[in-house]
């Protein structure tokens, strides 16, 4: 159920169901938008050609996450897909916000849920593509999962997207510079943008 969370959120939480552009809409909002932090994510998923170690994701080994788990040292975890996790380190939230920035996580719906447990002040923004035929046509676009791992991913972007009214807000990804735009005007509420 939405809350209504503070004029001037801190953390504000990026979701939405797989394919819908979240990391096509990060990158434009890292490259235009340097005022925004990103946390990066730790994940156990190896890395797609062209990602980077500490700034797509730390690639992590299934060991070293479980070593996280144990410790709680993740703001919130989740197994994504039904075969990689993927997790978001507390201590780069806490040292961002100490340093007085505004961090925006990019994560699963799984782990939305749990940042709301943990931090109910944040303002959770939910991605959305501008239809269902789109969101396959990205996915089969991509050419990055096997025709197994598509099925798999669409089954779980239908759970996903029946998540929406849990949001605070919802932008339609139907172009990436204005959908960037609408969602730095949120992270930044307070700020020149």
């Amino acid at each position: 159920m939405p809350h209504t969370p503070h004029a001037d959120p801190a953390v504000t939480v990026l979701a939405g169901p797989t394919s819908v552009g979240k990391s096509t809409l990060s990158g434009h909002i890292r490259t235009h938008y340097p005022q925004v932090h990103f946390s990066v994510s730790a994940t156990t998923r190896p890395a797609r050609p062209g990602e980077v170690n500490g700034e797509d994701y730390w690639f992590i080994d299934p060991q070293e996450f479980d070593r996280l788990v144990q410790e709680d040292a993740l703001l919130e975890w989740a197994t994504v897909h039904g075969r990689h996790r993927y997790g978001t380190l507390r201590s780069t939230v806490k040292d961002a916000l100490a340093a007085g920035k505004r961090v925006l996580l990019e994560i699963d719906l799984q782990g939305a849920r749990q940042v709301r447990r943990s931090m109910p002040e944040a303002q959770f923004v939910f991605l959305a593509p501008p239809s269902w035929e789109d969101l396959i046509s990205r996915l089969n676009g991509r050419g990055t999962e096997s025709p197994e791992e598509q099925q798999r991913r669409l089954q779980t972007a239908r759970v996903e997207l029946a998540a929406e009214s849990e949001f605070d807000v919802t932008i339609i990804n139907d172009d990436v510079a204005r959908a960037a735009a609408e969602l730095v005007e949120l992270v930044c509420a307070d700020q020149q943008v």
